[in-house]
């Protein structure tokens, strides 16, 4: 924040205040809704945005990004939170800002270990299934508080049949509030964006609520909220094992800093300011210990806070100490009101909230680009839907290595030779006019040379040595694009040497990288090639080759 903060212009001040009064605005219902999510009370929701801003401001690269509540984090708290069977509500709060001081102290260590890398993790198709599914399940998780029903099943289906095995039972004032609050969320996003819909529906409902006392017909509201700040404290609570917590920790942290790593850089990228990923981790990570300590939950990166930061024209994090202070005077003057406040309405910005972040455009534009990414989100969505939202992480982390991994297993390669009037080598099998170097066959390997692909490699190779025309005396192996060979990769070399032998030709080997020509070095692979026969470039394999298919010539002559 100091370095954000050399060079600030007085002309700035007006648009950090307007910024962080429009940031509170707009974060107050996701701040009093999205604790219903992890079946906390709506303060918690309130302490973590208060506090996460500030602790965030002071260790965070971004200048605009503001942290606070988000619906993917929440839920995957819940999860957690439901995994522990804790009995109490105070035991659940605790347990929630336990878990969000130690995601600040994994952040601390992934940070200090430079592991910002964790952050692709979660891949765009990965994470663009993995969102749709929790999606999905938030909406679901509204059925309650939309139709008045006491549901107790969990999971994705059980909850929607349960629903149509109680539909007599539904409370229809309740559904008539929540379905016209829904509707008119969805008109002001897609008719007036600018306006801040959550605030307009929970302004309009706890005015509605207070005119017409919806308690008195059976209507569920918020229930008092303490009007005071919070202090420190910090409680382990009773049957929630420290591994348990620590796994639990693990999963929030990957989800919400693989999330709101994306939401940094995007708003970086747009307004050309570098963003750190392992500062961005001190940043989360100083956010989750504030909030925790004073009693909040976990939080990431807020996509729509962070909007209006954008379009408020908000200059530096003042704008995020000044949402604080604007939600610390709700704390202490409003609660009374909020208290008023129709739990449908909280369903209804759940609801319409949980309808944004689906990406339909997403998937679809990866369908368009490449069917098998597809397949990965469809594999992300599945595992929140079939195996829940904690478990719902580890298939997608999951879904994410083995795309990795399918990727190396079978690695690209080609043929290289000439084309005519141009410098150069080519794949021959994009240039109809390509020719092959006569009497040398070159082998392009597109990728790492490694345990896994090690056997898929030298069946490509031996087939494009069975396939070469007579005359052909060296086979040469194109190495520039295989930053990585290991042991497994070296045997598999030694033994084709072997086989290249049977065949009568020379093997050599091009744009080698150090590393690897250390491991083929110490495994014996250079010394039975021969020193000879390992070049810098291919124009240095061509002209030795030249060199002694010359002198063989003259020799024979």
């Amino acid at each position: 924040m100091l370095a954000s903060l050399r060079g600030y212009q007085p002309g700035w001040l007006r648009y950090d205040l307007t910024s962080g009064l429009a940031i509170a605005a707009v974060g107050l219902p996701s701040a009093i809704a999205y604790p219903a999510i992890a079946g906390l009370p709506p303060q918690i929701g309130l302490y973590a945005s208060m506090l996460s801003v500030i602790g965030y401001a002071l260790l965070g690269s971004s200048r605009q990004l503001i942290v606070g509540p988000d619906a993917g984090t929440v839920t995957v708290l819940a999860a957690v939170l439901l995994s522990f069977n804790l009995p109490t509500m105070e035991d659940r709060v605790a347990a929630s800002a336990v878990l969000a001081v130690t995601v600040g102290i994994l952040c601390f260590i992934a940070s200090a270990l430079r592991l910002g890398f964790i952050a692709n993790f979660l891949s765009r198709p990965i994470l663009t299934g993995f969102m749709t599914g929790i999606s999905l399940s938030i909406l679901v998780g509204q059925i309650g508080r939309v139709t008045g029903l006491k549901i107790e099943s969990d999971g994705f289906i059980r909850p929607v049949i349960e629903l149509i095995a109680k539909a007599d039972l539904i409370h229809w004032p309740s559904m008539v509030l929540s379905t016209a609050l829904f509707v008119l969320l969805r008109m002001i996003g897609k008719w007036a964006p600018l306006i801040p819909g959550p605030l307009v529906a929970v302004v309009l409902a706890t005015a509605l609520s207070a005119s017409f006392d919806f308690a008195s017909v059976g209507i569920g509201v918020v229930g008092k909220i303490p009007s005071e700040l919070p202090v420190p404290m910090l409680a382990l609570p009773a049957g929630a094992p420290i591994g348990d917590l620590i796994l639990g920790a693990i999963a929030v942290l990957i989800v919400s800093f693989g999330a709101g790593i994306v939401t940094a850089r995007s708003f970086g990228a747009k307004n050309r300011y570098p963003v750190d990923a392992n500062q961005e981790l001190m940043g989360f990570g100083a956010a989750n210990v504030a909030s925790g300590l004073f009693g909040g939950f976990a939080v990431t990166a807020s996509d729509s806070r962070t909007a209006v930061n954008d379009m408020m024209r908000g200059k530096t994090q003042l704008a995020g100490l000044v949402s604080a202070a604007a939600l610390a005077f709700t704390v202490v003057f409003l609660t009374d009101a909020l208290s008023l406040l129709p739990t449908p309405a909280l369903g209804a910005i759940l609801a319409s909230a949980a309808i944004s972040l689906i990406d339909i455009r997403g998937l679809a534009e990866l369908w368009r680009i490449s069917r098998i990414e597809f397949v990965f989100a469809l594999i992300s969505i599945a595992g929140v839907f079939v195996l829940g939202v904690l478990q719902g992480v580890i298939v997608a982390i999951s879904a994410t290595l083995l795309y990795v991994l399918m990727r190396e297993l079978r690695p690209r390669d080609a043929l290289l030779g000439r084309v005519p009037g141009r410098e150069g080598f080519y794949k021959l099998h994009r240039y109809p006019n390509g020719q092959p170097i006569a009497g040398m066959a070159i082998y392009l390997l597109q990728g790492n040379l490694q345990f896994f692909n090690a056997d898929y490699v030298r069946l490509r190779i031996e087939e494009t040595i069975k396939a070469l025309p007579e005359g052909t005396h060296w086979y040469i192996f194109d190495a520039g694009a295989a930053a990585h060979i290991d042991s497994t990769a070296a045997a598999m070399l030694d033994d084709l040497c072997s086989f290249i032998e049977e065949r009568g030709l020379k093997f050599g080997i091009v744009e080698l990288h150090s590393a690897p020509r250390d491991i083929l070095t110490r495994s014996g692979v250079i010394d039975r090639i021969g020193e000879n026969m390992v070049f810098d470039d291919l124009e240095d394999a061509v002209a030795a080759f030249s060199a002694r298919e010359g002198d063989t010539a003259t020799r024979k002559t």
